[in-house]
């Protein structure tokens, strides 16, 4: 009867475990990613790094939707362990978001958290306010938006000692 109850136990740590490591992007996706280095590099010399696949995330700036394309503009934000965009005042750039399928500016509105995988294209020189502006340019391949309160982190920490928030 204890034999049991440990398969029991274990199979229920086990889904804990693996339920936490969720990404929101599946691994035929994550196993097409080639380049896993600093946005900013990419961001400093996007022809550099054109055909290459990266996991990016961030915060939506705006979306246009066209007649054969639909576009994003993206403020890039870290990705935590789990890959949930962390909101924090620092970013290492913008960058712009192409797919040929619609993604609709009602479900993807200013402000939405995303994480994406795609292929580098080249870049854009746009202007923010009057300064130019180079932005990579990525494909999607696969993008998942995160809804208010989806961060997958554990909710719960196990520690030992004193701690303190600053």
């Amino acid at each position: 009867m204890k034999k049991q109850y440990i398969k029991i136990l274990v199979f229920f740590f086990l889904a804990l475990i693996l339920a936490g490591c969720a990404t929101g992007i599946s691994s035929k996706a994550r196993s097409q990613i080639t380049y896993t280095g600093p946005f900013s590099s990419v961001q400093t010399d996007p022809e550099n790094y054109i055909d290459k696949t990266v996991m990016w995330g961030g915060r939506v700036i705006e979306v246009k939707a066209g007649n054969e394309m639909t576009e994003m503009l993206v403020l890039q934000l870290e990705l935590s362990n789990q890959r949930y965009p962390v909101e924090s005042d620092r970013s290492q750039g913008r960058f712009l978001v192409r797919s040929s399928r619609f993604m609709d500016p009602a479900i993807y509105p200013d402000g939405t958290l995303i994480t994406l995988v795609g292929r580098v294209e080249g870049s854009e020189t746009r202007l923010i306010g009057e300064m130019p502006y180079v932005y990579p340019v990525v494909s999607v391949i696969e993008i998942k938006k995160w809804n208010p309160g989806d961060d997958p982190s554990p909710r719960f920490h196990f520690g030992i000692g004193i701690g303190a928030r600053f």
